[in-house]
């Protein structure tokens, strides 16, 4: 029997690295979305014989429908799931970058029986609201992230307080052997190709300040019901080893495989190991060179919020993110410097009109949403 699938965000990096690993001949699409791009979702979905197709963004939506010749059958939002999905299906890959990707992955998880999120802002700013959803439609959670798909798998079914800590490892992005002198002087073009992986522009700032790393333990603290004091970050270039793990009993273990997110997207796919991914040889000059070594904080400042993170979930996390986006927004916008990003997050972030929030905790997604845009739009005005 073919598996049922589905597709939130199917044309963004996730989303068409996931196309080109899937099995036409056992694997079934139902559904792919996409905001702007439909000229890209028709081509997937004429391709893969797709029948519904989600566009959120309206004027897309609107031409999408003139241009469709009633090929498919066209949405505009996640509120008719249950008239093309009348039995659950047995996955659905949830890519969406950013805030807009909170509600998409709430309202689908009723119709499937895995979901694979990629979407970091879901993990760190509603997650007990998630897991009390996935809890709600016994629904299976399998994380995305190369780091945290590494951890899955090694301690999925093991005993939590059996572990020490755990280390995620990163890049150290293309300012690694740069002074921190310099940074200002480093074109933007620069700072957004990463020496290791293929990104967006924000997530390649995001790891050139190191704040993708910083989200990671904030995602990994959820997901795996740990404490911060528990997870730490070591600096590893070559980007093979993607999680270490401390156990109590002395023993570390690592996870290791090439760098490319085919690995771990295929895994949350064929999780029951219906198929095998293509052989790899051990890269043997990597794992004799691992260079692993300590984060710089001199030269990511961002990382020393660590030690201040809540444990607590709370609304705060929600403004971690929004902080960030707006200054990674302005750097690109070039109105703000790259030192400034991590100067000012530090900054405002110790705000005592944004620590409040430390206290409150979110009752349900538009809270999330709405905080996201508030702040946004506050911190918008005071640095235009």
């Amino acid at each position: 029997m073919k598996k049922k699938i589905g597709i939130i965000g199917s044309t963004g990096s996730i989303g068409k690295s996931l196309i080109k690993i899937i099995k036409p001949k056992y694997t079934d699409i139902i559904f792919l979305s996409a905001n702007k791009n439909y000229k890209k979702l028709f081509t997937q979905a004429k391709n893969f014989k797709v029948k519904n197709l989600i566009i959120t963004d309206y004027s897309s939506y609107k031409n999408a429908i003139k241009l469709n010749n009633k090929r498919f059958k066209i949405f505009n939002n996640f509120n008719e799931l249950n008239k093309f999905i009348p039995n659950k299906l047995d996955y659905v890959m949830s890519s969406i970058t950013g805030i807009d990707g909170l509600l998409p992955t709430l309202k689908i998880i009723k119709f499937t029986k895995t979901i694979a999120i990629a979407n970091k802002e879901t993990i760190i700013c509603a997650w007990p609201i998630i897991k009390n959803e996935l809890k709600r439609n016994s629904t299976k959670f399998i994380p995305v992230d190369s780091e945290h798909f590494s951890l899955w798998t090694e301690i999925k079914n093991f005993n939590l307080d059996l572990i020490r800590k755990i280390y995620l490892t990163a890049s150290g992005g293309p300012l690694l052997k740069h002074n921190t002198k310099n940074f200002n002087k480093i074109d933007q073009s620069y700072i957004l190709k990463h020496p290791k992986w293929k990104m967006g522009k924000k997530i390649s700032v995001d790891s050139a300040t190191m704040m993708n790393k910083l989200f990671e333990v904030m995602e990994a603290k959820n997901i795996f019901d740990l404490r911060y004091d528990q997870i730490d970050i070591l600096i590893h270039p070559e980007s093979y080893i993607h999680a270490l793990v401390e156990y109590k009993n002395g023993i570390f273990k690592a996870v290791f495989h090439d760098t490319t997110m085919k690995i771990p997207i295929f895994n949350t796919l064929y999780s029951n190991n219906e198929f095998n991914y293509p052989k790899t040889n051990i890269n043997l000059k990597k794992l004799n060179n691992l260079e692993l070594q300590k984060v710089m904080l001199s030269k990511y400042r961002i990382i020393k919020y660590l030690k201040k993170l809540p444990n607590k979930h709370s609304l705060f996390d929600t403004v971690i993110i929004a902080i960030n986006d707006t200054l990674v927004n302005k750097y690109l916008e070039k109105k703000i410097t790259f030192n400034d990003i991590s100067y000012l997050f530090l900054k405002f972030i110790d705000d005592k009109r944004y620590k409040i929030y430390k206290k409150m905790h979110p009752k349900n997604i538009h809270e999330i949403i709405s905080l996201n845009r508030k702040i946004k739009k506050n911190l918008s005005v005071l640095l235009s």
